[in-house]
């Protein structure tokens, strides 16, 4: 088939995109109000409303500019994440901390992965179910979802995760202090704790502060080294999902440039923080793509939304919920028992 040239492609695409950035917007208008009865994010509000206009969004000349923001606009979004992380504050946790992370994020997704098999699911959906839990949410729901195979009732399995990730943050958020407090954990403790157990930032920082500015300033460190690891985990699980003779065949890694630039402008956002002399330029910067990032996360998600209909979301049941429940539970359980050796 002869690829249809840029220029040709672009009013192809725009009906869908101006329909996407519509709900972003909507939505980002909303939520202050919607924050004063439930304190739900952005990213669920344009989630929610795209599930609502699936109806009106089904129409062929939407397509096109739905799948490129779901494709396209997606990836760089979770590219520019990389501004948000400084090599140097991950440093200073020192390799206890490391140690603890990476070895919760590894049995979260493993654990993901096997409890989706016992309970006869997918292994892509325990896959994602797994990167939301052990990584940031949303976020690594999304960019993991990139590298998985397509296969029916993706999205409705990527919406759910969106959603429930964002539900047990919540809880979290409210419930995770109080069991630090219950296990006896010192402040650098539960930090540690909070960071590495919290499924979004926004719940991190809720949790932390709310504890201390000692406690909140560690979890946010902690969780942003959890953001960091989105390029190992999205490679990895991309690599697995390519290489094994389960699913051999069927899985594609594209060439993970977006996952590369992550990890450049991760190098970046560190050597240019380290010299004051840039700051006057780089600060302004760095938010101005910062904002970028934050609206591409919340077009790709309305994207996505639009494309998942009411009647797909009916098939998620009890296995579903209890998937993603058990990673929570798994990473919380690895979290505090490591904390609990080192004391």
């Amino acid at each position: 088939m002869t690829a249809v040239p840029a220029i040709d492609r672009t009013p192809r695409v725009l009906p869908g995109i101006l329909l996407a950035c519509t709900i972003a917007v909507v939505a980002s208008s909303l939520a202050p109000l919607a924050a004063r009865i439930f304190p739900l994010p952005v990213i669920v509000i344009a989630l929610l409303i795209g599930i609502a206009l699936h109806g009106f969004a089904v129409r062929p000349w939407f397509q096109p500019g739905l799948v490129f923001c779901v494709n396209h606009v997606l990836r760089w979004a979770v590219a520019l994440l990389g501004l948000r992380v400084s090599l140097g504050e991950i440093a200073a946790l020192g390799l206890a901390t490391a140690a603890i992370v990476i070895a919760s994020m590894i049995v979260t997704i493993v654990a993901g992965v096997a409890v989706a098999r016992a309970l006869r699911q997918r292994p892509a959906f325990g896959a994602l179910a797994g990167a939301g839990t052990a990584v940031c949410g949303a976020s690594a729901t999304l960019a993991t979802a990139i590298v998985l195979p397509s296969y029916e009732g993706k999205e409705a399995d990527v919406v759910f995760v969106v959603v429930a990730v964002n539900a047990l943050s919540t809880l979290a958020m409210v419930t995770y202090p109080l069991i630090a407090a219950l296990a006896g954990f010192d402040a650098q403790a539960t930090g540690v704790m909070l960071g590495a157990t919290i499924h979004d930032v926004a719940q991190v920082v809720g949790a932390g502060y709310a504890v201390s500015d000692a406690v909140g300033n560690t979890a946010v460190v902690v969780k942003l080294f959890r953001v960091f690891l989105l390029l190992p985990v999205v490679i990895g699980i991309g690599y697995w999902f390519t290489h094994s003779t389960a699913v051999a065949g069927r899985a594609h890694v594209p060439l993970p440039i977006f996952a590369l630039v992550f990890l450049a402008l991760c190098v970046v956002n560190s050597t240019i923080s380290a010299a004051p002399n840039f700051a006057e330029i780089y600060q302004p910067l760095k938010a101005a793509l910062v904002t970028v990032s934050n609206w591409g996360l919340l077009i790709a998600i309305a994207a996505l939304g639009l494309r998942t209909s009411v009647a797909a979301l009916r098939n998620v049941g009890w296995r579903h919920l209890a998937t993603i429940t058990a990673t929570s539970l798994v990473i919380l359980a690895v979290v505090i028992g490591e904390l609990l050796l080192l004391r």
